[in-house]
C-alpha cells in the first residue's frame, strides 16, 4: 500500500473503474457496513463522488466526508490523489476520523421527510439567491396567482417584500433559520403559511442559495369558496383540486422507502433495500401523473394563458440541461448545446418553455441508448426562434409520428415510467405562447423535436 505524505490513521488503493482494491482499518469496516465488498465497488457515497471526482480531473483533492454505518454517524477528512500506476486508480488517506452517536429518530432523517413533505406540500416554490434575493418562481395556486406574477417581474428582490410576517417588526429579511417555519400572510389570499427554507451549498449553508417553499394551512379546494371567482367542483378538476391532498402522502411514502433503500435508519439485506427502492420509484411515478394531470385540465382550460416574456432561450437551455445532467450521467448520456446564428430570444413565458424542454430531454433520455448523445441546438426558425432536441435513439414511423402529440399516446411502451402525457401539455403550451411543437424523425435514425417561438420584441 501506497505510503502517502501526511499523517493519515488508514489509507487505501482503488484502482481505475474507482473500486476500493485494499483498505486498512476503520475504513475497511465502514465500506462492508455501508453494503460493500472488499474488494468491490466504493460503497460510500461522499467516498464515491471524490474519488470519481479526481479520476475526472487527474487532479489531488481533499474535503471533509460524512457516511453512516448504520449504527454512527462518521466524520473524517479524505484525501484522494491520482495514481501513476499503469492501471490507473487513486490512493486515499483517512485523517481526524469522528464518530458521532445518532439517537433513535435522527435529526438527518427526519429533516428529509420534513423537506419531502414540504416539497410535495407547497403552493408556490421559488429559487433563491444567497441573499434570500427572488430568482426563479412557479406556482399554480388560484388564489396566489396575483404575488406570482409580481415575484416573477421582481428578481432580485428579496422575497419578504412579497409576504408579512404578523407580529415582526424586524427588517426583513431576517436570517434564514428565524424564517424557517415562520407564519405569514398573502395579499389576497385567505389562507395562513408556513415558511419551509432550504439552504444550499457546503460547508456554509444557504452559500448556493435557498428553495423555499410556502405551504398553506387549507387545501386549496376548501379555500377555493372564499374566492370571488370560486365555482362548484367538477369531475373535470380532479387533478388540479386533489393533487394537493395526494401529494402529502405520497410524498410520505417516497420519503420513507428513501430512508430505508439509503440503509438510513439503519442495516438491511439487501433485498429489502431493492424493494424500498421498487416502492419509492413507483411513488415517483404516481406523483408525477398527479403532477401531469393537474398541468392538463391547466392547459385545456378556456382561460389558459400564458406570460409574454422576453425570455433568453440558452439560458433555458442550459438550465434544463443542468437539472438533468445527473439523470442523463446515469444513463451514460452526453447532453450538448448548439448555439447557431440567429435568435436566441423568444417572446415566451419562461418557466413554460423550461417545462417543455425538460418534458423534450427525458423522453430522449428515456430513450435514448447508453453511449449516446442529446443535443439542443437554438436559432433560427420560420416563426422567429427555435429550439432543437436531437437524440441518437430508434426514431419513430410515419404512424407513430402522426399520433405521438395524442393526449396519453405511449406507442405501445409500458413500464418506463411516462404517463402519455407530457407530448401533448407541451404542444399545447407552445401554441398558447404562438409557437409549435413538431417533430421529425425516421426508424433507426433518432428525433427531432422542434420548438418553434415567436421572436424576441425589437428595443
Amino acid at each position: 500500500m501506497s505510503t502517502l505524505t501526511g499523517s493519515f490513521i488508514a489509507r487505501a488503493i482503488t484502482d481505475g473503474a474507482n473500486n476500493l482494491l485494499e483498505a486498512q482499518e476503520p475504513l475497511a469496516t465502514l465500506q462492508q457496513r455501508c453494503g460493500g465488498e472488499l474488494p468491490g465497488a466504493i460503497a460510500i457515497q461522499e467516498l464515491r463522488e471524490l474519488v470519481a471526482k479526481v479520476q475526472s480531473s487527474n487532479l489531488k483533492l481533499a474535503r471533509s466526508i460524512n457516511a453512516f454505518d448504520g449504527q454512527e454517524v462518521i466524520s473524517a477528512w479524505v484525501e484522494v490523489t491520482p495514481s501513476n500506476r499503469e492501471a490507473g486508480g487513486c490512493f486515499i488517506g483517512i485523517a481526524n476520523w469522528k464518530t458521532y452517536p445518532l439517537p433513535d429518530d435522527t435529526e438527518l432523517v427526519a429533516n428529509r421527510r420534513k423537506i419531502v413533505a414540504d416539497q410535495a406540500a407547497a403552493e408556490l416554490t421559488a429559487r433563491l439567491d444567497s441573499r434570500q434575493n427572488i430568482l426563479l418562481v412557479e406556482s399554480e395556486a388560484r388564489d396566489l396567482a396575483d404575488i406570482t406574477a409580481r415575484m416573477r417581474q421582481s428578481r432580485g428582490k428579496p422575497w419578504t417584500e412579497f409576504v408579512s410576517f404578523p407580529g415582526n417588526v424586524h427588517e426583513q429579511p431576517l436570517h434564514w433559520r428565524l424564517l424557517d417555519g415562520a407564519n405569514c400572510q398573502i395579499d389576497g389570499s385567505d389562507r395562513e403559511w408556513t415558511v419551509s427554507l432550504v439552504p444550499l451549498g457546503q460547508p456554509e449553508p444557504g452559500s448556493a442559495g435557498f428553495d423555499l417553499y410556502l405551504v398553506a394551512d387549507t387545501l386549496l379546494e376548501k379555500a377555493v369558496a372564499k374566492l370571488p371567482d370560486a365555482k362548484p367542483a367538477t369531475m373535470h378538476s380532479i387533478g388540479r383540486d386533489l393533487s394537493p391532498v395526494l401529494r402529502q402522502p405520497i410524498a410520505r411514502i417516497i420519503a420513507n422507502a428513501e430512508t430505508i433503500r439509503s440503509k438510513m435508519a439503519g442495516p438491511l439485506a439487501e433485498e429489502y433495500s431493492n424493494y424500498a427502492a421498487d416502492i419509492a420509484s413507483a411513488g415517483q411515478h404516481l406523483m408525477s401523473l398527479i403532477e401531469d394531470l393537474a398541468d392538463l385540465e391547466v392547459v385545456e382550460s378556456d382561460n389558459f394563458t400564458t406570460a409574454p416574456d422576453q425570455t433568453d432561450l440558452v439560458d433555458v437551455a442550459r438550465r434544463a440541461a443542468g437539472i438533468l445532467a445527473v439523470r442523463a450521467k446515469e444513463k451514460d448520456i452526453s447532453l450538448s448545446i448548439l448555439e447557431n446564428d440567429g435568435a436566441t430570444s423568444a417572446t415566451a413565458e419562461f418557466r413554460r418553455v423550461l417545462q417543455i424542454l425538460l418534458n423534450l430531454l427525458t423522453n430522449a433520455i428515456r430513450y435514448s441508448p447508453a453511449g449516446s448523445s442529446v443535443s439542443i441546438a437554438i436559432g433560427q426558425g420560420p416563426l422567429g426562434a427555435q429550439v432543437t432536441v436531437t437524440d441518437e435513439g430508434l426514431g419513430l414511423s410515419e404512424d407513430q409520428q402522426s399520433v405521438v402529440f395524442e393526449k396519453f399516446e405511449r406507442l405501445g411502451r409500458s413500464g418506463d415510467g411516462g404517463s402519455g402525457l407530457g407530448l401533448y401539455i407541451s404542444r399545447r403550451i407552445a401554441r398558447a405562447m404562438g409557437g409549435e411543437l413538431t417533430v421529425k424523425s425516421a426508424p433507426g435514425e433518432g428525433a427531432r423535436f422542434i420548438l418553434d417561438l415567436p421572436p424576441a420584441k425589437a428595443g
